[in-house]
Parts: C-alpha cells; sequence; structure tokens
C-alpha cells in the first residue's frame, strides 16, 4: 500500500516570530486553522496557533509535531486577518501580536464542572419549615450549587445537606458558572432629551442595519453621550451580537461599570490589569464561547477572541493612554476602526474632545458626525476666565493666584466643591541644593528626580528608580539646603491645607498608595459631597460626575505646551477642556478659571471662546500646511544602545540606507529628548510623507538595506507616533 503523507500545519507561536513555523500533525489528530495547540519549540513546549498561509513544501519527516490540541474554540479568521493586518501595519512580528490574543493559557482548556444539586421528584419523609423553603426554592428552579440554594432559601448548609441524605436531592455536574450575568436590555431605559434620542435612533440604525461603519459622537461635557450609546449597546445584544467598550483609564472602569449595571441590570465583564488573573482566565474563555455579551475594558481587550463581535465602542476616544508604546507599537482606536472594518460591524468613537484625526474623517464624510451641543437637562457650561499670571501673581513660594484662591473661598463658603488640576505628579519636579546647585537626577536616565514628599522618596517617572530625600547635599554635605523647584500636586495640596485648614481637601493621584481600588473609594467619596476641595492629575478630568462641583481651577495651564510634541496644543485644549468640564454638572452655575502666563495663546483663546471649532480648524489648517497627521504620515525609528556611541552610529547607518525615490524626508538621526532610560542611550528619526505615501514599504526598505543591529543595539519602529520623547 501507498504511504500516507503526513499532514503539515503552519503554527503562530506567541514569540518574536516573522511567520508561522511548519509542524507535523501526528495520525489521529484532527487540527484546523485557528486551533491552539502546544508544540515544542527549542527544549520548551508552547501554545500556539494554527495559522493559515503555508510556506514552502517540507518533508513532514523532518518536521517535530505538535504535541496538544487544545480543547477550546478556534480563533476565527477574522481575528487571524486581525493579527495578519495589525502585524503588517506596525512592522510587528506577527508572532508578538498573536502573544496579545493568547494572553490567558490557562482558559485554553475548558473550565471545571461544579458539583450541583437537583431535585429527585421525592419528598423527605419529614418536612420542616426550613426543607419547605428550600424545596420550593428548587420548584423555581431546578439545578443549584450547594451553597446558592441554602443563601437562596435562607437555611443552613445542614438543612440541605439533610435533603440531600433523605434522597430529595441528588447530585449533579454543572456547568461553570458565568462571569457575569446576562444583560437585559429592558432593565432600565433611561429618559433621554429630544436630541438624545435622535443621537441613540442614529447610532441604532447603524447597528440594525449592520456593515462597517464609523460614527463620531461628539458632545459636550455632561451631555449624557454614555445614555445615548447605551441605547446602541441595547441594539446590537437584541440581534445577539457581543459588544466592546473600550476605556482609557482603570480608574473610569468603576464608574462605568456602576452606570451600565443602572441600565442593563447586570454588569458587563472587565479586562484590565487590576482584573485578578483567575477572572481573566474565565473571562477570556466565556469571550471565545460567545457566553459573555458585554466585555469593558482596556485598550488590549481588542484582542480578545470574540465570536460574534457587533459593535466597538471607544469612549474618550481622543485620549493619549490608547496608544501602546511597548513590543508592538499601535493605537486601540485606530485599530478598533480596522477590527469593524475586517468583522463587517459598527464602530462609535465618543468624546467631548475628539482628536483632530476624528474630526477631519468626520469633516470628510468618512466618519457619520454625531453631534450633542448641550448638556442632559440643559444645564449650563461653566462660566470660563483666564487667570493672567502676569498681573496676577501668586504670593512668594506659592502657585495659587488671589483671585483663584478667592474664588475657591467663596465657593466653598456656599457649601460646594472646588477643583484645582494640574497634570504633574509628587510634590516638586525638582530638588536641588541652594549652596552648590546640585540637582538630583536619575543615574539611569536623563531626568530629575521628582520629589513625592508623602512617601519620602525621590523617584524617577520613567525607570522607576527611587531613593530616600536625604537631609544633606550628597555632593557638598550641606544640611537643610534642599530645595524644591516648581509645584506638583502634593505641593499645591498642601498649600490648601495652609490657606484653608478648615476645608475637608483630598489629593486624588495614579501613584499614591492604594492603587486603583483606592481611587474609586475617593473618587466616590468626591461625588457624596464628602470634600471641599479636591486636587488631582489629569485622571480626575475624564468622565466623572461630581454634582457640586462648581469651581475647577487649571493652576498650570502652559506646562502641555512647553515641549516640542506637534500634538502639544491639541492635547492641552482636550485636557483643558475636559478637566474644566467637570464643573456645572447638575445644574448649578460654575466656573473654570485658568492660570497662565501667555493668555493670547490660541488655546487659551479658544478655550474660552466656547466654540471648539475655532480650535480644530486652526490647528487643521496648521497641521495641513506642515503636512502633519492626519494630512501626512510619520513613522518614528528609536535606536537605544548601552552607549551613545553605538546608538548614534546605528542611527546613521539607517539614515545612509533609507531610500531615495518613494517621496518620504527623513530627518535625523538626532538625540531624543529623553536621550538615556533606564541606561539606554536613544537617538530618534522620523520619516515623513504625504497622506498616501508607502511608509512602511520605505522603513521596511531601510531596515533591510542597513546592517543588521548587533551588540547591544536595538531599533524599534513606530508607526503613527504620539509621543516624541
Amino acid at each position: 500500500m501507498p504511504e500516507t503523507r503526513a499532514q503539515v500545519v503552519p503554527v503562530l507561536v506567541p514569540l518574536p516570530a516573522d511567520k508561522p513555523y511548519s509542524y507535523r500533525v501526528p495520525e489521529g489528530m484532527v487540527v484546523e486553522p485557528g486551533s491552539i495547540v502546544q508544540v515544542p519549540l527549542g527544549p520548551r513546549q508552547v501554545a500556539g496557533v494554527v495559522w493559515d498561509a503555508m510556506g514552502d513544501p517540507v518533508d513532514p519527516k523532518k518536521l517535530r509535531a505538535i504535541t496538544h490540541v487544545f480543547d477550546c474554540p478556534p480563533i476565527d479568521a477574522t481575528m487571524r486577518r486581525f493579527v495578519d493586518w495589525v502585524a503588517d501595519y506596525t512592522l510587528s512580528p506577527p508572532g508578538l501580536v498573536a502573544r496579545m490574543v493568547l494572553r490567558a493559557p490557562a482558559a485554553f482548556d475548558p473550565e471545571p464542572m461544579v458539583d450541583g444539586l437537583r431535585a429527585t421528584g421525592t419528598l423527605p419523609p419529614r418536612m420542616t419549615p426550613t426543607r419547605a423553603r428550600v424545596m420550593e426554592t428548587v420548584a423555581h428552579s431546578p439545578e443549584w450549587t450547594r451553597s446558592g440554594l441554602a443563601n437562596a432559601a435562607g437555611v443552613a448548609v445542614s438543612v440541605v445537606d439533610g435533603l440531600l441524605k433523605n434522597g430529595a436531592l441528588e447530585p449533579i455536574r454543572l456547568p461553570p458558572h458565568p462571569a457575569v450575568p446576562e444583560p437585559d436590555t429592558s432593565h432600565r431605559r433611561a429618559e433621554l432629551t429630544p436630541a438624545q434620542s435622535e443621537a441613540a435612533e442614529r447610532l441604532g440604525a447603524a447597528v440594525e442595519r449592520g456593515g462597517f461603519s464609523v460614527s463620531l459622537l461628539e458632545g459636550v461635557t455632561g451631555s449624557g453621550k454614555t445614555e445615548v450609546y447605551f441605547e446602541a449597546v441595547a441594539k446590537a445584544l437584541e440581534a445577539g451580537s457581543q459588544v466592546l467598550i473600550l476605556l482609557p483609564e482603570i480608574a473610569l472602569t468603576q464608574s462605568f461599570i456602576d452606570r451600565f449595571h443602572a441600565r442593563f441590570g447586570a454588569e458587563p465583564a472587565q479586562w484590565h490589569s487590576d482584573v485578578p488573573p483567575r477572572m481573566r482566565e474565565k473571562v477570556w474563555r466565556q469571550v471565545a464561547e460567545g457566553r459573555i455579551k458585554v466585555v469593558a475594558g482596556a485598550r488590549s481587550a481588542l484582542f480578545l477572541p470574540f465570536t460574534n463581535l457587533g459593535l466597538a465602542i471607544v469612549d474618550e476616544e481622543h485620549d493619549p493612554a490608547y496608544k501602546q508604546e511597548d513590543r508592538t507599537f499601535y493605537h486601540a482606536r485606530d485599530m478598533a476602526v480596522v477590527r469593524g472594518r475586517g468583522g463587517e460591524f459598527p464602530v462609535i468613537l465618543a468624546s467631548a474632545t475628539p482628536s483632530l484625526e476624528s474630526r477631519v474623517n468626520a469633516r470628510a464624510g468618512r466618519y457619520a458626525h454625531v453631534p450633542l451641543e448641550s448638556r442632559f437637562a440643559d444645564a449650563a457650561l461653566p462660566d470660563l476666565s483666564l487667570v493672567d499670571l502676569r498681573r496676577h501673581a501668586p504670593p512668594r513660594g506659592k502657585f495659587l493666584s488671589p483671585v483663584l484662591r478667592t474664588a475657591i473661598e467663596e465657593t466653598i463658603g456656599r457649601g460646594e466643591q472646588a477643583l484645582l488640576f494640574l497634570n504633574r505628579r509628587g510634590y516638586a519636579p525638582l530638588t536641588l541644593c541652594r549652596a552648590c546647585g546640585h540637582r538630583f537626577q536619575c543615574t539611569q536616565c536623563s531626568a530629575w528626580l521628582v520629589d513625592h514628599r508623602l512617601r519620602g522618596v525621590l523617584q524617577c517617572h520613567h525607570c522607576g528608580h527611587q531613593q530616600h530625600r536625604p537631609e544633606a547635599c550628597p555632593a557638598c554635605g550641606t544640611l537643610d539646603h534642599l530645595v524644591a523647584c516648581g509645584p506638583g500636586v502634593e505641593r499645591i495640596a498642601e498649600e490648601m491645607l495652609e490657606t484653608f485648614p478648615e476645608a475637608r481637601t483630598i489629593l486624588l493621584s495614579s501613584d499614591l498608595p492604594g492603587g486603583a481600588r483606592r481611587l474609586r473609594r475617593e473618587l466616590d467619596a468626591v461625588a457624596d459631597g464628602e470634600a471641599d476641595i479636591v486636587i488631582g492629575t489629569q485622571l480626575v478630568a475624564k468622565g466623572h460626575h461630581f454634582p457640586l462641583m462648581t469651581l475647577v481651577g487649571a493652576v498650570d495651564a502652559d506646562l502641555g505646551l512647553s515641549n516640542g510634541d506637534p500634538r502639544a496644543a491639541e492635547r492641552t485644549f482636550q485636557l483643558l477642556h475636559q478637566v474644566t468640564g467637570r464643573a456645572g454638572r447638575s445644574g448649578l452655575p460654575s466656573r473654570g478659571m485658568i492660570q497662565t502666563y501667555t493668555p493670547e495663546h490660541p488655546v487659551m483663546q479658544a478655550l474660552i471662546s466656547a466654540d471648539p471649532s475655532l480650535f480644530y480648524d486652526r490647528e487643521a489648517s496648521e497641521r495641513e500646511r506642515a503636512g502633519l497627521p492626519p494630512f501626512g504620515r510619520l513613522a518614528a525609528i528609536i535606536v537605544s544602545a548601552d552607549t551613545r556611541r553605538e546608538a548614534e552610529e546605528h542611527g546613521r547607518q539607517l539614515r545612509i540606507a533609507a531610500p531615495e525615490d518613494m517621496d518620504i524626508e527623513v530627518l535625523g538621526p538626532a538625540e531624543a529628548p529623553l536621550g538615556l532610560v533606564r541606561g539606554r542611550h536613544r537617538f530618534r528619526l522620523l520619516c515623513q510623507g504625504g497622506r498616501r505615501a508607502p511608509l512602511q514599504a520605505f522603513v521596511r526598505a531601510m531596515l533591510a538595506a542597513a546592517p543588521k543591529a548587533r551588540g547591544s543595539v536595538h531599533v524599534q519602529v513606530d508607526i503613527d507616533p504620539q509621543s516624541f520623547l
């Protein structure tokens, strides 16, 4: 008989692999594209996904065999195409992108069955009131866990055990508990205003039509955007689809979960770094099985293996937190649009201050524009004003103008709340010695150590290095001559405690002890009116509802404009617009006061004009003249090495290798603004071309023609960079 030729399949492993590896399928084993399998790789066994494309024919006898097929739903074709697309666009190894899909290896095998009970139809020989309650409970729902039945009937577990012993109940095996209950679309429909109803109908119509579309839901702060897109979520759920809602910050998650629960009677599944590993495994598995209908999560939730994804929503779509800058560089907002196109389902982008890219796409008709121009219940927007620090300077050693101090005093005197915003953590960004001028700098980064006085440490915000704050200067030994330069939120809190000692002051910052849980408790306390003065970083700018907040003061509005980032003006406008929008959301008269040394700056003038179009039109015009996104394309190449010479030399070699026939300009290599991070020296090149420039082909050709990175040299590519540090 002729010998049966063994099947050979490509397997993509979650490592920096440029293509799938070929493996032999043992006789009797059945796999298909998307199957999750275990394969030998060197001395290890690793998980991988059976892929589609086959390479050159290989003799099966020379190949190692797949060792195990996991009992797991396969990664569907839409998700596999998405992985390929992300890898191709970002110039990342497909294996690293696949790694983001295979985030929960313990979930590849089925969840274990759960011990349960059910009624046998036989009554116990002696019926007591507690036993009667148990039997009545079982009559309404036949299958229970032991403890669940006892709790539902309001009896001790021993009563249930007695019924099991008497034969009235029998043991069974039940499927694992769902991670979250199924949402009820009719649980509590919100009462929408006419404008909200119109917006909800437009979004709902896109869901009902099906197919790919992108809608930009742009509404002023407090306009009820969340309630509006919840109606689109309901439409998708009624059609039997799964829904993904992306959120930029873990600190935002709990308030969102509460609002979702109020609308649908159940929480969505959560997916972010604060979710315990066992729950992450449960969510991954149940998403793959189609049992979870709604996931709310951080950017990595985009790579969950949905089987029937019918709607994706990107809340606060402008937020920089959606950009990942580690291993695989990608922007979750843009990739959500790509996933919607590949899966043929609608995508909703929501923001009070959309990114310029989304605004331009809406203006060009590529996105549907769904505006909400007024606050819910006709609450007025805050009255914004600029405080010119050249005319109303703070007292020596202080950072709040007398004008803002007076406003705070009046606000808390009425029993209302004031919020002070400064996007700088810690007590002070720099500590120096007045005797010798010594400055405390990170030993691993070209950055000053930030004084965190509440923890008694000086810390680098780039590598995490920290040291205790000394009493004497380490350079000259002088005691009591160390001085903090500039303000952080801790220093503003200190100023408030000195100025208003009777006021209840609360500090909100992501680096304080207690993490996300502590932040949630404190945000709830602010919402409940348990604070008079709130001092916070940018995390207070997003999505929070503080009913008594009637004054918002931006302590240093110029801070974000002082770097060379092409998006500096846009980000400053968005951040200040969002943070001042925390005021007056319950209808009380409110104010926003912006301290600045440059009140004539276009960003400041646009903020107080109450017309965002003035800013967006001007910014779009300037970007178009400069050929910057969204009217041009950028790619950053970051070269790092243990020594400055190695990094600079390899950067020069890359520049020399750049093609000259693609109409793309290469800038650099130049030392990065942060030239040293974690002990590695960094140089940057920037490739700039037109909107339709073949940027990926250009960078591939450059990398292929340049010498291979050797020794300590490492090259990273960032298509569509958001950070220029």
